[in-house]
């Protein structure tokens, strides 16, 4: 199992979301956090919005929020991963609204890839996107 450290604190999650420019723009925060899984927010920012026409969020910032959820996910269960081997997005339904609320869990923890599932949710509660990350330790 890849893991230097154990398990990190809600606390130093939130740390590690700041440290990133992209994850300050974007203005995560931890909504909630287990030993089963994380809940990341991300407020709603017209500057997602690609599709004016209906005000729907890009699809390219709905990947960032499923692959940095499996990274952080992983890194919160004391995981040392690293970068982002694979991922898959499947989008459900147009993100039109927020907060959006992401979701993951831990899949498998190996010696050299691991995996996290996402899923993003928008304030209604609906499935708006939903992805697996491998990830490299």
């Amino acid at each position: 199992m890849s893991k230097e450290h154990g398990p990190i604190d809600c606390e130093r999650l939130d740390e590690l979301l700041r440290i990133a420019p992209f994850h300050q723009w974007l203005g995560l925060t931890v909504k909630s956090y287990s030993s089963e899984q994380i809940e990341l927010e991300m407020p709603w920012r017209e500057e997602i919005i690609s599709n004016p026409m209906i005000g729907s969020a890009h699809g390219g910032v709905l990947a960032s929020l499923i692959d940095l959820t499996g990274l952080y996910t992983l890194l919160s269960q004391g995981v040392t991963a690293k970068v982002t081997a694979d991922l898959r997005v499947d989008y459900h339904r147009p993100a039109t609204s927020g907060p959006l609320i992401v979701t993951g869990q831990v899949v498998k923890v190996g010696r050299q890839i691991s995996v996290a599932e996402s899923r993003i949710v928008g304030p209604d509660g609906k499935l708006i996107a939903s992805g697996r990350g491998a990830y490299i330790c």
